[in-house]
């Protein structure tokens, strides 16, 4: 039996011509590539955090309903009354729930998304079974509220997801156009707002929930300085909900993580400070980009900054060799042509990458 043979006659073919998601090693540098806080917790808290981890039952599974952490979400991340929540894996799980959920099988289903993007949507779509259709964005990467119409009356597709800020353009898509998409897909199809960076946006549509039927708002724990415990959570009307929780596996969320979440967000007023110092910060690195001869920086309402300069792939390479992790999406497409994506640090690491980054610019 040949191996290549086995996997040639069992594993689909899209699956085997997908690129596997690489996940860049960075021991020993300066992590600017993934949009994490780098604000660990206070020393007090953490000890506190490890005696409550410390006693957490690792031979039960967790109670199914995890309603103790859901009521804390509710509580203290703006849920509106008479709304819940479903807890994922991270948002990566949540975006397989969604697509699992619509992926009809004797019908062609469509997830549909601006351009460029989170690239999970796309990923997501395909591994089960769905086409996906990208609406390019417009030159100064604003939403193209008119092509997405278009895209919507052609496909009708049953899931729309809006990243609010967009990854890995930081901006935020105009919030009258998206609720004219929103109305645009009535009852054929579901509108999901991502908000994976509202802690340094501080704009959402969570409230806006009872006003939309077919909206879902989407977001992570993981920017707000918590991207180790993998949680996500979204929250739609009841009825929705209902039929999501259905494809969610049993016990999706580990022991571990439900008492490290609550245990957080019993002390959100730590990491909301810390949220607030990284806008700050956002705001200081940009301008000091932005000062420098031939780098343009876009405005952003994430934990990131996007900036085209003149030659990506040689600034990438200089701050690698210096070991400063970016990311260079200037391939993800062609709106983003010599375009970085920079990671919102402390101020310590903000400096060390701009010394870095001034020095590729005059090599």
């Amino acid at each position: 039996m040949s191996i290549d043979s086995l996997i040639r006659n069992t594993i689909r073919s899209d699956v085997l011509a997908t690129p596997g998601y690489h996940v860049a090693d960075a021991s020993g540098f300066i992590k600017l590539d993934a949009m994490e806080n780098p604000y660990p917790l206070p020393d007090h808290l953490a000890t506190d955090l490890a005696n409550r981890l410390a006693n957490v039952a690792l031979n039960r599974y967790p109670v199914a309903s995890y309603a103790s952490l859901k009521a804390r979400i509710c509580q203290q991340l703006g849920v509106p009354e008479g709304y819940d929540v479903l807890l994922g894996n991270g948002s990566d799980e949540l975006i397989s729930i969604l697509d699992m959920a619509c992926a009809h099988q004797d019908r062609r289903a469509v997830v549909l998304s601006p351009v460029p993007t989170f690239v999970m949507y796309a990923r997501s779509a395909k591994f089960a079974g769905m086409d996906f259709v990208g609406v390019p964005v417009r030159d100064d990467l604003t939403l193209d509220k008119d092509a997405m119409l278009a895209a919507i009356a052609e496909h009708k597709p049953a899931l729309v997801y809006l990243s609010y800020p967009n990854n890995p353009t930081g901006n935020l898509f105009d919030e009258d156009d998206m609720v004219e998409i929103i109305r645009a897909l009535g009852d054929t199809g579901i509108a999901v707002v991502d908000e994976a960076y509202e802690p340094f946006a501080q704009k959402s549509f969570m409230h806006r929930l009872p006003e939309f039927d077919n909206l879902v708002v989407m977001r992570t724990v993981s920017k707000l300085g918590l991207a180790g415990i993998r949680l996500g959570y979204m929250s739609a009307a009841p009825q929705l909900l209902e039929q999501f929780d259905k494809v969610r596996p049993p016990y999706n969320v580990n022991v571990l993580t439900q008492v490290a979440a609550e245990f957080a967000l019993d002390h959100i007023a730590v990491l909301n400070e810390q949220a607030a110092v990284l806008r700050e910060q956002r705001a200081l690195l940009s301008a000091a980009l932005a000062a420098i001869p031939g780098v343009h920086v876009f405005p952003s309402a994430g934990n990131f900054i996007l900036a085209r300069v003149p030659d990506a792939e040689a600034a990438t390479a200089y701050l690698l060799s210096h070991k400063v992790l970016i990311k260079n999406v200037g391939k993800m497409h062609s709106v983003l042509s010599n375009c970085l994506r920079i990671t919102v640090s402390t101020p310590e690491e903000n400096a060390a990458f701009l010394d870095a980054f001034k020095a590729s610019q005059a090599a």
